[in-house]
């Protein structure tokens, strides 16, 4: 669905514009990422923004991003991102074949009445579609970065990393400790 929501922005839809949002689900996705429906919406903690597919839609759609930089005390007060989460309803879909796949599928009704439909078929980072190397060290950094690392020593521990296995001698991971 966070996939699904950074699409619809990609098509130039603007979080304003949005009139509703409606997602086709699993059922067994229902009871942890939809219900109770007024915490999914207005999630009381970070920690249960990370379990609210209508809060992560509306922060994708707002930040076009979905990292730990969206799971803070500060986004979880956002009115902005809150309005749209109250947007957001589900429908069960009986065709879903959650939990053997994870699939996403949103259809936004703008203010105008303009509709987008945007789907993913299966999970984006899985086996169907693993996420590129550029894609991995851009959220290798952006975490570190959200951890309080600086460009410098976050490009410095990648670089050992990426070397972990030629090494003979471990005694570099202490270097990297804060």
């Amino acid at each position: 669905f966070i996939d699904c929501a950074i699409q619809l922005a990609n098509l130039d839809v603007a979080p304003g514009d949005i009139d509703t949002i409606k997602c086709k689900v699993g059922d067994g996705t229902v009871h942890r990422l939809w219900e109770p429906l007024s915490e999914k919406r207005n999630p009381s903690t970070p920690y249960s923004a990370k379990f609210s597919v209508p809060f992560c839609i509306a922060v994708a759609l707002v930040d076009g991003a979905a990292g730990l930089g969206q799971f803070t005390e500060e986004k979880i007060s956002d009115e902005a991102i809150l309005s749209l989460a109250n947007s957001v309803s589900y429908q069960i879909d009986p065709e879903n074949d959650y939990p053997a796949n994870y699939s996403g599928h949103i259809r936004a009704t703008l203010k105008d009445g303009t509709m987008h439909v945007v789907e993913q078929p299966h999970l984006r980072g899985g086996g169907h579609e693993p996420l590129s190397v550029a894609e991995l060290n851009a959220k290798f950094h952006a975490n570190l970065g959200f951890g309080g690392w600086g460009e410098d020593r976050a490009a410095a521990l990648q670089i050992w990393c990426e070397g972990l296995f030629d090494a003979a001698d471990l005694s570099g991971l202490k270097g990297f400790r804060q």
